[in-house]
């Protein structure tokens, strides 16, 4: 940790938060903007693209030791430690691709492996371990390729000793060093492994600078992962287990922050294989009721048996909450952006007004949440899904009553995340240590992984926060906007944290605001204000963040002006955008060429566009749909993306087709209410995600780039929504203001 305080001061207070009475406190942006570390390139600073001066100065200045990211065997197969979690978006093959491209080593040896958790495999631009703000490949792109020429080098340098030759007179291919011209000797890099880690980093080292000599980057290349994840091998948190482990399940209270008054456990204990049933603190202050089993299904059967009194404070009630945001949206709140004047809508020849709402959305990952612990009396270790190694290390130490290198956190791969295993309270990991500590005051001296069912994180997570958002539009007598009064009402995800001061300007939340406060489009008089409504239900960032709803009413209204001034869509948004926005305008080219867009449709569909930038990307999607009675069908989207370079096409491809589908899945089905404080969800038959006969044709496009890389995981997910609503309004005249969709209430 010691580097990470030298470079940035703001480091220190923030993590000398992570041992205060509340380390929940801390956020994600929090962190980063707290260390000075996400200003400049993107408003929301949680995707700093690898092109931004900050970034460059901070890989410039870094010396990252090849050993401790690249490993040569004797058979010269090149393993290389990834220091991301992967949970599907791909970086076990497009990270080694960088390393591999200025290694120059042979593709078919190359191998991936989760790093372990230490400070030297800290994010270049943010300071600690951690995978999120799809800053992955934009984050790694110069620091990985600089890994892998600086390793190079130091082979080159090993091999000239050993054969006493000059520097300039070798050249490597496929890990093989040559001597050109003279002896013309040949070996491979093994060879001369052992002499090159004994040699300095080289503190500058080039990188290939003309493209035309990429063997790698830029070309699609199938998973390293692929076939294990296929065959089973492939090892996941949950899969993972030690000898004489035990597994528990904990009972926690229905509402939030609620806490365990009395217990039965008679018939949880006389179940066979339960060992024990414990009382342990839950995130959120509240308490609940481990039961410790030698397997998963003695665990469940004995907290099945369990009955619990609740001491429970008050709870939310969807209806009630939403009738209180509705008010709320009808007036002002506090100011986020103010262009020109407030009275200029007064002008207008006609004006739309528009409420939109939102609702709260799980995470509903494949693998559920677990982790292992091994607790003992100067050591553990704990194995996970972590996408936060850095906060949890600490965070897990913290409740451990350890130090964070006392820790070994092992990296696990993880069936997905989309925001939930990057919790800043690293909320199930330090319940696991919990626990841990709990057997042990009980004498039972054993490993353990706690595992939540689907059931427990959908009803007992965090969550999207529920929105609404209150527009008025004044358009003159040709159509064209004049003025734009927007109120969003939402959760403050930061409100209350360690770094509000830092994070949060004048009152309001940026996470709430992003999509609209930075709109691409030339929007006159445009006035945007805020509330933060307190509610008893934790909040946390999920796939896009917000652009997951600001996207959804910027683009719909968009489209409503288009209609209005009887334009054509996408025509209308290149007339509207700035000059400057040259990657939207290449997006949505790029969609009217490969979407077919002025051919005509099938008889009973309509097409629908929405682009949208986030993460340093611009996305965009046109759809097909059809809709028969109530049910909106999706036939076919077009995507077309501009991430800068395009380190593996096909991984981009993966990310925008996961991207959409994960929002269609939203917009078509995702719904989280509340009755008296209690989710009403519970598992995949009430909280459905996108099945198969649902799933449209796709067909990705990537905007040819010399850039550096940008975000990639979370732009596809913003306008897919967007995209089918207006596709619904060309098809039956009907604008769809509420999420998830409901032709009815249209």
């Amino acid at each position: 940790m010691d580097k990470l305080i030298q470079q940035n001061p703001g480091a220190a207070e923030v993590l000398a938060r992570l041992s205060t009475a509340a380390p929940r406190k801390l956020g994600r942006r929090e962190f980063f903007r707290a260390t000075g570390l996400a200003g400049g390139g993107l408003l929301l600073g949680i995707a700093l693209p690898a092109g931004h001066r900050f970034a460059q100065a901070q890989q410039q200045r870094m010396v990252y030791p090849p050993a401790a990211f690249v490993r040569i065997a004797p058979d010269d197969t090149v393993t290389v430690l990834i220091n991301k979690l992967e949970f599907g978006q791909g970086v076990m093959t497009a990270m080694p691709m960088l390393i591999a491209e200025e290694l120059d080593c042979d593709w078919n040896k190359v191998r991936a492996e989760h790093a372990p958790a230490a400070q030297v495999y800290a994010h270049p631009g943010f300071g600690i371990q951690m995978t999120g703000g799809s800053t992955s490949i934009a984050s790694s792109y110069t620091q990985f390729r600089t890994i892998g020429a600086s390793a190079r080098l130091m082979l080159l340098q090993a091999a000239a000793a050993e054969w006493k030759t000059p520097l300039e007179r070798l050249d490597t291919r496929d890990g093989v060093i040559i001597e050109i011209g003279g002896g013309k000797r040949r070996a491979p890099y093994g060879r001369f492994v052992e002499a090159a880690a004994r040699l300095p980093v080289p503190e500058r080292v080039g990188v290939k600078a003309d493209r035309k000599d990429f063997k790698l980057i830029g070309k699609p290349t199938r998973r390293l992962d692929a076939r294990d994840k296929v065959n089973g091998r492939a090892r996941f948190s949950i899969d993972h287990g030690l000898p004489n482990m035990r597994v528990a399940l904990v009972a926690r209270p229905p509402v939030f922050g609620g806490r365990a008054a009395k217990v039965d456990d008679a018939r949880a204990r006389a179940i066979k294989g339960v060992q024990a049933v414990l009382t342990v603190t839950t995130d959120r202050g509240g308490s609940g009721v481990a039961v410790i089993a030698d397997g998963y299904w003695p665990a469940k059967q004995g907290r099945d048996a369990l009955a619990i009194d609740w001491t429970l404070p008050p709870g939310v009630s969807t209806p009630t909450q939403m009738a209180q945001y509705r008010a709320l949206a009808a007036q002002p709140g506090r100011p986020a952006r103010s262009d020109g004047s407030p009275e200029a809508i007064k002008t207008a020849a006609r004006t739309i007004d528009a409420e939109f709402e939102f609702p709260y959305l799980a995470h509903a990952s494949m693998e559920p949440l677990s982790a292992l612990v091994d607790l003992k009396s100067d050591r553990m270790t704990v194995i996970c899904g972590s996408q936060f190694q850095t906060i949890d290390q600490v965070l897990t130490a913290q409740a451990a009553e350890l130090k964070p290198e006392q820790v070994d956190l092992v990296t696990t791969y993880a069936g997905g995340g989309f925001g939930r295993r990057a919790n800043p309270s690293s909320d199930y990991l330090v319940e696991a240590v919990r626990v841990a500590r709990a057997m042990k005051t009980a004498g039972i001296d054993a490993p353990v992984k706690v595992i939540w069912t689907r059931e427990d994180d959908m009803q007992g997570g965090y969550y999207r926060p529920a929105h609404v958002h209150r527009v008025t539009v004044g358009l003159d007598a040709k159509g064209a906007p004049v003025g734009w009064q927007h109120v969003l009402v939402g959760q403050s995800i930061l409100r209350g944290t360690a770094f509000e001061k830092f994070m949060v300007k004048d009152g309001v939340d940026a996470t709430i605001t992003e999509g609209v406060v930075d709109t691409p489009y030339r929007l006159p008089n445009l006035q945007v204000s805020v509330h933060h409504p307190e509610a008893n239900v934790p909040v946390l960032w999920w796939r896009a963040v917000g652009h997951t709803h600001t996207a959804y009413v910027m683009e719909t209204l968009i489209d409503e002006l288009a209609a209005a001034a009887r334009q054509d869509p996408i025509a209308f948004r290149l007339a509207l955008l700035d000059a400057q926005h040259t990657r939207h305008r290449a997006v949505l080219n790029l969609l009217r060429e490969r979407s077919g867009w002025a051919a005509p449709v099938a008889k009973g569909r309509a097409r629908g566009v929405a682009v949208h930038e986030s993460f340093g990307s611009v996305c965009g999607h046109v759809v097909e749909v059809s809709v028969h009675g109530k049910e909106i069908r999706v036939h076919k989207v077009t995507s077309a993306i501009d991430c800068g370079t395009a380190v593996n096409p096909l991984t981009v491809e993966a990310q925008v087709q996961s991207a959409l589908v994960y929002g269609l899945s939203a917009a078509l089905h995702g719904r989280i209410t509340l009755k008296d404080g209690r989710v009403e969800q519970s598992n995949f038959h009430d909280y459905p995600v996108l099945r198969l006969p649902e799933m449209p044709d796709t067909s990705v496009h990537i905007v040819p780039s010399t850039a550096a890389p940008t975000g990639v995981g979370e732009p596809g997910t913003p306008p897919i929504a967007p995209a089918v609503a207006n596709a619904v309004f060309a098809l039956t005249g009907k604008r769809l203001r509420k999420l998830p969709f409901d032709l009815a209430a249209a």
